[in-house]
């Protein structure tokens, strides 16, 4: 049996701009719905300017905290929720989308799991951004591992419309991201 060897990634933008996005890709539920917020938030890099071509998914639980495990993520039908999303960026760095408020899954504060693509990445980045004021927060075993002075960094913020989380790619106030252990080779 050969081995294989590991090669160099290659970076994961701009060009997903092209194929990834679809219609209702950001619209979990209509955002007419009475129990729908936005979540919305820029994406910025080192030097602070928004990033114009940065692609955003979110995974999420349903409002009772149900991880929803439903053939078919891509599916919109204004009745169904699937708990996944995916938004583009605009020429300033801005995305938004229509969901819902999580519910806390076991043992979490309620989060929404964000994937970032965005142009000279190597792969894509992983991180949370927590629903702000839960009480769930002070004992989130994901949250309360990271650094003091950097939790902030993965807890949104409220406005009128919803939940603000803002992405920084580097530099100061980076967001916290993720790694995630790859999967060992059944051998």
């Amino acid at each position: 049996m050969t081995t294989l060897k590991p090669t160099p990634g290659q970076t994961v933008g701009p060009f997903f701009h092209y194929a990834l996005p679809f219609d209702g890709g950001a619209e979990l539920v209509p955002a007419g719905r009475a129990d729908a917020i936005r979540l919305h938030g820029t994406v910025l890099d080192g030097a602070g300017d928004p990033v114009p071509d940065a692609l955003i998914e979110i995974w999420q639980s349903d409002a009772e905290g149900r991880i929803v495990q439903v053939p078919g993520s891509l599916h919109r039908d204004g009745w169904t929720f699937t708990g996944w999303g995916r938004a583009a960026t605009d020429a300033a760095g801005h995305y938004s989308f229509s969901t819902l408020l999580p519910g806390a899954t076991e043992g979490a504060a309620p989060f929404f799991g964000v994937t970032v693509f965005a142009r000279g990445l190597l792969d894509r980045l992983f991180t949370r951004a927590y629903v702000p004021e839960h009480p769930g927060l002070a004992t989130d075993p994901l949250l309360t591992s990271v650094a003091p002075d950097r939790r902030n960094t993965l807890i949104a913020s409220a406005d009128a419309t919803g939940l603000v989380f803002d992405i920084r790619l580097q530099g100061e106030r980076e967001t916290v991201f993720l790694t995630y252990p790859r999967q060992q080779a059944a051998g």
